[in-house]
């Protein structure tokens, strides 16, 4: 059985104009895809849009009625064949802090709704654009999604209670979901990245200092993963017919300490 072949296909990649949406929708768009880029960044996604060919729609993930509009764009470009969620976000707080006080439990939900929520919302309403194309192999393939957990998920550090409980939602619901869309011929994996260079780390000289130190507690090779290398295993797991309901960590080998 051959590779899901994305060409005349389209694809919606949240998170679309930075770090490893970005990276994602430029190897869709390479091969043959039409990319939606769905993100908050407005001069950055129509840019990224711009050199691959695609198109820029702005989206709250966890918005409805931008999740549609995401969607509908991609299926009036081409049969929808792929979903990659990659918009997230973090927000670090202890359970309890150093004054003993609670974490204020609207930041526990912010991370939730966007991470969780915001992925399944854009998972739902992809998943049913693709069961209304026709199918594009013997096997009744109509798609695939990709979601993005992470390590923390599995190693989650101290104040990461709400991100990690947002990761671990993710990878919990990958193969039930994967089970319910079977019926129509979508897979879904799901990725657990590690340590990786994205925006999130800033820009220079003492930014380049703190990745080099994190880089030493990844077993091999020890550095930060690329948002390139990331996308790699986006695409496999996209095109790649036997690859479902797993989630694979991205990670270089590390498990993270307490702290």
């Amino acid at each position: 059985m051959p590779r899901l072949n994305l060409q005349g296909s389209s694809a919606v990649v949240t998170g679309g104009a930075s770090g490893i949406g970005e990276a994602s929708a430029r190897q869709l768009g390479a091969l043959g895809a039409r990319v939606v880029i769905a993100d908050l960044n407005e001069d950055r996604g129509q840019a990224v849009a711009s050199e691959i060919g695609g198109l820029y729609v702005k989206c709250d993930v966890s918005s409805e009625g931008d999740g549609i509009t995401a969607v509908d764009a991609a299926s009036e470009m081409g049969p929808l064949r792929a979903l990659v969620n990659s918009a997230g976000l973090g927000r670090a707080g202890r359970t309890v802090d150093r004054n003993n006080d609670p974490m204020p439990q609207a930041d526990f939900d912010f991370v939730i709704r966007i991470n969780l929520l915001g992925s399944f919302n854009m998972l739902r309403l992809s998943a049913a654009a693709m069961a209304k194309t026709e199918p594009i192999d013997s096997d009744g393939s109509r798609g695939a999604i990709v979601n993005m957990a992470s390590v923390a998920a599995f190693d989650g550090q101290i104040g990461q209670a709400a991100y990690s409980a947002s990761k671990g939602g993710i990878v919990g619901m990958t193969l039930p979901i994967a089970r319910d869309l079977a019926a129509v011929g979508v897979r879904v994996n799901t990725i657990a990245p590690g340590l990786i260079d994205t925006p999130i780390y800033g820009e220079g000289e003492d930014s380049e200092k703190f990745k080099a130190h994190l880089g030493q507690s990844v077993l091999f090779p020890k550095r930060l993963g690329t948002a390139e290398e990331l996308a790699f295993m986006v695409v496999d797991l996209i095109t790649n017919p036997y690859m479902n309901g797993e989630t694979v960590r991205v990670d270089g080998g590390i498990r993270m300490p307490p702290k």
